[in-house]
């Protein structure tokens, strides 16, 4: 009888004791808890839409901090490829005041004077046409810049009023043919580069003209002066240049 006594007070002691040695399991261990918490690195994670978690830059170094747009040119126009010809007019540009017309139309049609004589930097090997493009590229970027302040000044927030039916645009814009004059060289180039900039310089000088009859700013009216004598003696040089080349 003793003996089945002793056998079943061990047995009770050795379930006892497993009993015991059996985890809570409201109690997670240390290592369960990092085991089952999301990384947070420094408080930089981020929750998706759908609920899970996704560590930013700073928890994976192969992610990138920022986009890349190396393939993005925000700060300039690539001119080369624009086709003047097709310019349009803005939405109900001939309806705001003549001032702002001429300042946006010919900002336009100073850029593309600018365009076509940079090529012209490039592309020449006639020494004294290399040095009249520097000084185009030189005097309406100058005049670009004056007629932007002027905007900003006068009409800041208005929206553009580049109007392509003002007197002498649509015409001199027109002729304008880059791919033609990218794909001449040596004097066939010069000479495209003369034949389209003296209708280009005659369309800026009746705009300029009109611009003195109709402009409300004396600035303007100055600067219409300017284009009007500049671009006559000019179209002077580019002539004589033609004649000369024709020989």
């Amino acid at each position: 009888m003793s003996k089945k006594i002793l056998l079943a007070t061990a047995i009770l002691s050795a379930t006892f004791f497993a009993a015991c040695r059996q985890p809570d399991p409201t109690i997670i261990t240390s290592t369960e808890h990092a085991r089952e918490k999301p990384k947070q690195s420094g408080g930089h994670a981020a929750m998706n839409s759908n609920g899970s978690v996704q560590s930013d830059a700073h928890d994976n170094p192969a992610k990138p901090e920022a986009a890349n747009h190396a393939g993005m040119n925000h700060g300039a126009t690539n001119h080369a490829g624009m086709n003047h010809s097709a310019m349009q007019s803005a939405p109900n540009a001939a309806a705001q005041t003549f001032d702002l017309q001429f300042l946006d139309t010919m900002i336009a049609h100073h850029q593309g004077a600018v365009e076509m004589a940079k090529v012209a930097e490039m592309k020449t090997q006639n020494a004294e046409l290399k040095t009249f493009a520097t000084k185009i590229v030189a005097d309406q970027a100058g005049e670009i810049g004056e007629m932007k302040r002027w905007r900003e000044q006068w009409f800041a927030g208005r929206p553009s009023a580049l109007n392509m039916e003002m007197a002498g645009m649509a015409d001199s814009m027109r002729g304008m043919d880059m791919t033609k004059m990218n794909s001449a060289t040596g004097t066939a180039f010069d000479l495209e580069f003369v034949n389209q900039m003296i209708p280009h310089h005659e369309g800026a000088i009746v705009m300029a003209r009109e611009a003195l009859a109709k402009a409300e700013h004396a600035e303007i009216k100055t600067l219409a002066n300017q284009i009007v004598s500049s671009q006559e003696a000019e179209i002077k040089q580019m002539q004589n240049w033609k004649t000369q080349w024709a020989k």
